[in-house]
């Protein structure tokens, strides 16, 4: 019996019809198209995987499967290996080509993709993959990067199919749910709905309305729940492209530029350089995988290696570092699966300076929280904020300063760490400082019923640099930081790497 002749359309982080090169290719194929998404057991079980990022995808894959239904084929769900699944299919249909996203994800999603291609290049099937998001494979060097990026962004974008020709006889499967035992790492807390649908009101919400505040709140947390974007899971897990957001922008300036309205375009014009971040951060992952496990200036790789303090682990992850700002960020965190960036690199710094945690480790969690985790910018900014790049300056935050700076009433504070609701404003950045007396009429017994400080900013902070110094005196760091500039920096101005002295942001 002769196989019925396919082409797959296969997502990954890319559920949406609307600017989705390979769909709308594979469609002009006038071929039966069958559109694929995978549950891979074995992502699921890797330390960066959360249960959490599973509620935002599964909203996005029922409206995904919606959506494909009505023009004509509805999405097609398999769980395991996508090798295996792929070899399945190959009984049932001739496989003409596979097309695809190129992803720039973790090594684990790397060496699959790989897999998947050296397969492809056995079975004689040909594999299309499409730039996504302006990232770009293949870079030989960082010098064009950028221009080929807003290339890209002002591209049209790419229309929905009007119709696919489906696939006859074939089981369309189940999308597992939300509590099946495949997703690991449970989580306790709320997750931001996803799906287009979501992308498309918040992005309006955003430029209609809650952008007005956007730079003033962008950096307290509570307030910037709301005067952000919230755009960063629907990006991530790519219900929404970044050149429709652009293009939703630019549309929304103009208007503004008619009207004089140059204070909310100040704001827009802030998100679409953030957009643009986003890209240069996801790229250096493209360019150097190894990022992910290793220092971008190897002679960090083995600096916090083997002090591992699992008591300060520990107690940084689940909030009772006896920082307030510090406790109530990382406690929102673990609830919302959200906070502002500022306090992400507070969280990082903390971990990485005053508690000399090996920013791998840490990361894990962090990524298990973020309902947002996109490896690109998440390895990225791990190594930024932990000093271990060898191209930027240290950036060590004071937890106290902060509080004051983005929290001075306390009121995030109090909403997150319980124990402190009854100290009074003077104290609630350092209640460490309050006498007993104090301490025993408001009921709050700092070391019992809220822990001391788990170390000594200052003196952590001291210790840090000496052991920092060190590494900036060996022969070769210089060498090294140029290599790692010329490969990953960004060329929008000149950088100087200094060694005779350690370069410190307190923030």
């Amino acid at each position: 019996m002769q196989r019925s002749e396919v082409q797959i359309v296969w997502f990954k982080r890319d559920l949406r019809i609307t600017d989705h090169k390979p769909l709308f290719e594979a469609s002009q194929t006038l071929k039966p198209i069958l559109p694929i998404y995978v549950v891979e057991n074995e992502y699921w079980k890797q330390p960066f995987s959360n249960r959490r990022h599973w509620y935002f995808i599964n909203e996005s894959l029922m409206e995904l499967r919606n959506e494909l239904k009505k023009i004509g084929q509805s999405l097609i769900i398999r769980t395991g290996s996508v090798i295996d699944i792929f070899n399945e299919l190959l009984t049932q249909f001739n496989i003409i080509s596979i097309y695809a996203h190129e992803e720039t994800g973790n090594k684990w999603t790397y060496v699959r993709d790989l897999n998947v291609k050296n397969w492809c290049k056995k079975k004689n099937i040909s594999l299309l993959e499409y730039p996504t998001n302006g990232i770009v494979r293949n870079l030989k060097n960082r010098d064009n990067w950028s221009k080929l990026r807003n290339l890209r962004m002002k591209e049209s974008l790419i229309p929905k199919p009007l119709s696919l020709i489906p696939v006859k006889s074939i089981k369309i499967g189940l999308i597992p749910k939300k509590d099946s035992p495949i997703f690991k790492n449970d989580f306790v807390g709320k997750v931001q709905k996803g799906g287009r649908v979501q992308a498309l009101k918040i992005i309006k919400s955003f430029i209609n309305d809650r952008s007005k505040n956007y730079l003033f709140n962008i950096s307290k947390p509570g307030v910037s729940e709301k005067t952000c974007s919230r755009l960063s899971p629907h990006l991530t897990w790519g219900t929404i492209s970044s050149k429709e957001i652009i293009n939703l922008l630019d549309l929304t300036k103009n208007i503004n530029q008619q009207n004089k309205r140059n204070i909310l375009n100040k704001n827009l014009n802030a998100i679409k350089s953030r957009l643009s971040w986003r890209c240069h951060f996801i790229q250096k992952l493209e360019t150097q995988p190894s990022i992910e496990t290793s220092c971008m200036h190897p002679f960090y790789d083995e600096l916090r290696k083997g002090d591992m303090n699992l008591k300060y682990y520990k107690a940084w992850k689940e909030g009772l570092t006896g920082y307030p700002f510090i406790d109530a960020c990382m406690r929102s965190l673990n609830y919302n699966g959200w906070i502002t960036f500022r306090m992400r690199a507070m969280l990082v710094s903390f971990a990485s300076y005053d508690l000399w945690l090996d920013w791998r480790k840490t990361g894990h969690h962090l990524a298990q929280k973020f309902t947002d985790y996109e490896p690109g910018i998440h390895y990225s900014q791990l190594q930024m904020q932990s000093g271990v790049t060898g191209i930027n300056t240290f950036r060590i935050y004071n937890p106290i300063k902060q509080s004051m700076d983005h929290d001075i009433n306390g009121e995030f504070i109090k909403k997150w760490v319980c124990e402190l609701r009854n100290i009074p404003e003077k104290w609630i950045h350092e209640p460490w400082k309050m006498d007993i007396k104090t301490q025993e009429k408001i009921n709050c017994l700092i070391g019992k019923d809220y822990p001391e400080p788990i170390v000594d900013h200052t003196t952590a902070i001291r210790d840090a640099k000496a052991k920092l110094s060190s590494i900036l005196k060996k022969e070769g760091y210089r060498k090294n930081s140029n290599i790692v500039l010329k490969n990953l920096g960004s060329r929008t101005r000149t950088k100087t790497t200094k060694t005779r002295k350690i370069q410190l942001q307190l923030i």
